[in-house]
């Protein structure tokens, strides 16, 4: 049983930083998914993929799994590059590029 330990990323959508400075430990998947016959549904029988535990810290992450003696992979999260631009700058007389509207 493999587990592991990373910062989500914020997605797309999110303006925020909500959900992204916790730390998730999650179980790598223990079987292959497979497809219900009947409904089409994938399933599976492996209950530990559907567990997500929170910590506040990688530290205290990594002290659960020690404790539990679960292996563990830990995923260090990379720096965001943003580009802060101002709706303005959209409008500058010595813009590089071509306008597109």
């Amino acid at each position: 049983m493999t587990a592991r330990i990373y910062r989500p990323a914020k997605s797309a959508t999110q303006s925020g930083a909500a959900r992204t400075k916790a730390w998730l430990l999650e179980y790598m998947p223990h079987e292959p998914r497979q497809i219900e016959p009947l409904m089409g549904w994938t399933s599976s029988g492996d209950m530990n993929s559907q567990l997500k535990l929170w910590f506040a810290t990688c530290d205290e992450a990594v002290a659960y799994a020690q404790r539990e003696g679960i292996t563990y992979r830990v995923e260090q999260p990379k720096p965001a590059t943003r580009r802060v631009m101002s709706y303005s700058d959209n409008f500058k007389t010595n813009r590089i590029g071509q306008w597109t509207h």
